[in-house]
């Protein structure tokens, strides 16, 4: 199996898709001639044309319901954001028009189509372009929402969201895009809606999903070498989340500490919260720990910028906590 970056996986989901069905067409700021904002489409206009790989003028708003309207109409576009801070210029046809047309229109209309590209931090960017929205576009019925943490996983979920007749949320974070991973030559797709367990273990189980996974499984190793057994879960999906594979997780090991890139008031670790203690509270051996970003707009500084993220130091300290250790 070939190892390729991130970007290159996404790439080759949408080429993949394109090839098999000419109504799935890309379209957003930048994915034609300059191959994309970080090189996700790189060669795309060369094969499919200027017709299905589409630059947009700087207008969020406008190409995001030029998109919609497009599903309407039967075609599958994929909207690229060059960031998800874009997307609040944008958030209205995401929310009052994709999400709610399939209810609003009696189910005469789908709305096939992905509106993908980072989310997060990514250094220093300053406030206006470093949060994450997982948790905004998750409270709203009639979207899915996907968030890979590898390039195994962002293939097998875009073509799979690709392929969906819902409106799709697909988030990735400009800091994986040169990540490396195994990826099949072969087609192969992933369910939307059903987590992962990336490391089998026994005393706790660490709960992520995105880029943080890399926080997470490096915090499993650190306290590895104390003797301390972590399962790590990667939710893959925010929405619908896989309440399942969780509880059942915690039925085994009756710790949970989950850990995410966003502000902590009504994040997904609020909600997984409150679904494990009300279906698996007796299995708990302590309080549930949640390490999320802190609660401020992100500074520029690298000081703050790292203040600010969950880290490997904050969620070993938890994991010790709930362990009390």
């Amino acid at each position: 199996m070939r190892a390729i970056q991130f970007r290159e996986a996404l790439r080759e989901a949408m080429s993949e898709e394109m090839r098999r069905d000419p109504l799935v067409f890309l379209m957003g700021e930048e994915v034609a001639e300059y191959n994309g904002a970080y090189k996700v489409s790189q060669g795309m206009l060369e094969e499919f044309g200027p017709k299905r790989i589409i630059d947009t003028p700087i207008a969020e708003l406008g190409f995001a319901g030029i998109g919609v309207g497009a599903a309407m109409n039967g075609l599958r576009p994929v909207v690229e954001f060059m960031t998800f801070n874009f997307s609040l210029v944008a958030i209205d046809q995401v929310i009052n028009a994709a999400a709610k047309m399939y209810s609003m229109s009696g189910g005469q209309f789908n709305i096939p189509m992905v509106f993908r590209g980072p989310t997060g931090s990514a250094g220093q960017l300053g406030a206006q372009h470093s949060q994450a929205f997982e948790n905004w576009y998750a409270n709203c019925p009639g979207l899915k929402v996907v968030v890979p943490s590898n390039p195994y996983d962002a293939k097998g979920l875009l073509k799979t969201a690709i392929r969906d007749n819902d409106p799709v949320i697909f988030m990735e974070s400009e800091q994986m895009y040169g990540d490396k991973g195994e990826v099949p030559e072969e087609e192969y797709l992933i369910p939307i809606g059903k987590a992962d367990t990336k490391r089998e273990g026994s005393d706790v189980t660490i709960v992520s999903f995105g880029k943080i996974m890399k926080v997470a499984l490096a915090a499993s190793e650190e306290l590895a070498k104390e003797g301390i057994s972590c399962e790590v879960i990667d939710l893959r999906t925010v929405r619908p989340i896989d309440y399942g594979h969780i509880i059942e997780s915690v039925k085994k090991t009756n710790r949970l500490v989950i850990v995410e890139e966003a502000w902590p008031l009504a994040s997904i670790s609020s909600e997984i919260t409150y679904m494990v203690q009300k279906e698996a509270f007796d299995y708990l051996d302590a309080p549930i720990r949640r390490i999320t970003t802190e609660d401020v707009p992100l500074g520029y500084a690298p000081t703050l910028v790292q203040a600010f993220l969950p880290s490997v130091p904050k969620v070993v300290r938890a994991i010790r906590e709930v362990m009390y250790r």
